[in-house]
């Protein structure tokens, strides 16, 4: 048999089709936050709740790099998982939570 007849067909990307989300059987259970901290607290709190939420989205959807994340494509991933539009600040803090602690190449 030729080797050529052993290759495997090339894949299709990701990038160049959709992929579907798996979405979670039920919600995590809400708990209170806890009282008596400053209104900026409980915002950025949220913010950083909902920018994980988008982040692991668009992973799942085949969205690996910060610079493939902008800021349409993450509102209609929120559109998509059910989570009100992000602000730009949000948009600005997904790209920041794609970029942390990715690992980078080192001289050996």
């Amino acid at each position: 048999m030729p080797a050529a007849a052993l290759k495997p067909k090339p894949t299709q990307s990701t990038a160049e089709r959709p992929v579907l989300l798996e979405m979670p059987c039920a919600p995590v259970e809400k708990r209170p936050l806890p009282p008596g901290r400053p209104r900026e607290w409980y915002v950025t709190h949220n913010r950083r709740l909902k920018a994980m939420r988008l982040a692991i989205a668009l992973l799942d959807s085949g969205v690996y790099l910060p610079q493939q994340a902008r800021n349409a494509t993450i509102r209609s991933t929120a559109e998509l998982i059910g989570v009100h539009p992000p602000s730009d600040t949000t948009c600005h803090m997904v790209r920041a939570l794609m970029r942390y602690n990715r690992p980078t190449a080192t001289r050996g």
